[in-house]
């Protein structure tokens, strides 16, 4: 079981994806952190730094990847690895480059455990 102090900024548009995520998270005995807007994430990022952040690509506001532009730019968010999510790739081309991961919606509770376990103990 993860132990209470790692946390997970989770960032999706979708607010039943968010929810869900949110969900599996906090059972897991993850702190969470959550928003809709990728102009938050930043912010969010700055004054709790999470061990992760699980980011979906497609957001009305900003996209995902302009997110993780603003964040490795800025010494104290750089390195939080990032979990992208997305509709758009097929299962098999979801992976891994640096500190940044992918997973195909729809995500399973399996899969992004899994992820998270993985990436939280590099």
């Amino acid at each position: 079981m993860p132990q209470i102090n790692k946390s997970i900024l989770v960032v999706d548009d979708e607010e039943q994806t968010l929810a869900y995520l949110c969900r599996i998270l906090e059972r897991e005995n993850y702190k969470v952190f959550s928003t809709t807007k990728g102009k938050e994430v930043a912010e969010i990022a700055l004054n709790n730094k999470p061990d992760a952040i699980i980011l979906d690509i497609i957001l009305p506001d900003i996209d995902g990847g302009e997110v993780a532009s603003i964040l490795s730019k800025n010494p104290a968010t750089a390195n939080i690895p990032i979990i992208f999510l997305t509709g758009i790739l097929k299962k098999e081309e979801a992976g891994k480059t640096g500190k940044r991961f992918v997973l195909a919606k729809p995500i399973t509770k399996e899969n992004l455990l899994e992820m998270l376990k993985k990436i939280l103990s590099e």
